[in-house]
């Protein structure tokens, strides 16, 4: 049988990624981890009020796309899994075998995917950090398992972020076998999995696609860090195969913030505040939305992604229609999820009678 010809991944950070390159590709992963949100400049009232038309416009258009991608917050699940994932790197650094890994469960919205991202961006960024002229260096690997995924479809996941090809005639254990000797080449040490909760475990091609993903964890010296929404209803433990995940991987929850004692409100406080700090708005005052918690948390549900878009779509609102401040009733207009809309109504109530009085 003939050996499936294979791509050694540039790593040349001067490499262009296309503009449709996806997280999953080392290209979009590389544009991905060089990626900074910078603020735009406040002009002065009397500098504006100088600016043609059409500057203000392209002004105007800078501070909708900073906006529009406001730098991420720092959230305790964030934290919990950089320390908790950076730490297992270490004690994996040296094992041969079972090596330990991080899964991070939760809801829909509740930050899991940022939470993994930012922890392959934290790890990449120290690692060229340690080894500043090693341009040969993928220190991370991040892909999404596929619906009703087998184990050729998984493996061909890691494959296309490497940027791998293979003939027609190309076999799983050809797959398998170049993914893992570019992964090693290229000195990867972290593996992310994301959407882990679409390998249905109680079929035959599920059940096999998980013992690819521990195959691969076996046959690299990495560490792996997996994301899903409720993976623990999902049977990820249950059985031979659960009990000996169940036995390597910590398990950190996501779960939407809280808002029952006076410590869960100055969290969501200090998460609001925070955001709040990022805006630049004209006639934006401090405080306003922190003043606006408990509207913020009945509409939102408490989770993080919801709210993260609420800000952002209001703070484009207030650019767009020139008020330049985030109003409840800015704040009214901006769409939201399904699941957070169902408290809308609520919440609207609320903040009206708070306004009232």
């Amino acid at each position: 049988m003939s050996t499936p010809a294979t791509r050694t991944p540039q790593t040349d950070t001067g490499e262009q990624a296309p503009p449709d390159s996806p997280l999953t590709t080392k290209e979009g992963w590389r544009r991905y981890v060089a990626h900074e949100t910078i603020p735009p400049k406040l002009l002065p009232a009397a500098e504006r009020a100088a600016l043609t038309g059409r500057e203000r416009a392209r002004v105007d258009d800078r501070r909708r796309e900073y906006h529009a991608d406001l730098p991420l917050v720092n959230t305790p699940t964030i934290r919990k899994v950089i320390s908790t994932a950076r730490l297992l790197i270490q004690l994996n650094r040296h094992q041969v075998s079972a090596r330990r890994g991080v899964i991070l469960s939760g809801a829909s919205g509740t930050g899991k995917t940022t939470a993994l991202t930012q922890l392959g961006r934290a790890h990449e960024l120290a690692t060229r950090k340690r080894h500043p002229h090693d341009r040969t260096r993928l220190p991370v690997c991040y892909v999404t398992v596929p619906p009703a995924a087998t184990p050729k479809m998984l493996a061909t996941e890691f494959a296309r972020f490497f940027g791998l090809s293979f003939p027609p005639r190309a076999t799983h254990t050809d797959i398998v076998d170049a993914v893992c000797a570019t992964a090693a080449h290229v000195h990867v040490d972290l593996v992310l999995v994301d959407e882990l909760h679409n390998l249905n475990l109680g079929s035959r091609a599920g059940a096999e696609a998980s013992d690819q993903l521990k195959y691969f964890a076996e046959r690299l010296p990495a560490t792996f860090a997996y994301a899903g929404i409720d993976i623990e209803s999902q049977g990820l433990f249950a059985g031979t195969r659960g009990r000996q995940i169940a036995g390597r991987f910590v398990v950190i929850p996501a779960a939407p913030f809280s808002y029952a004692t006076a410590a869960d409100k100055e969290a969501w406080r200090g998460l609001v505040g925070t955001l709040e700090s990022t805006l630049h708005l004209h006639e934006h005052a401090p405080g306003t939305l922190t003043a606006m918690n408990d509207y913020l948390f009945h509409r939102t549900g408490g989770m993080i992604g919801s709210l993260s878009q609420l800000i952002r779509g209001a703070a484009v609102l207030g650019i767009e229609d020139g008020s330049e401040a985030i109003t409840e009733e800015l704040l009214d207009l901006v769409p939201i999820d399904f699941a957070a809309e169902q408290l809308t109504t609520p919440a609207k109530t609320t903040g009206r009678r708070r306004s009232a009085a």
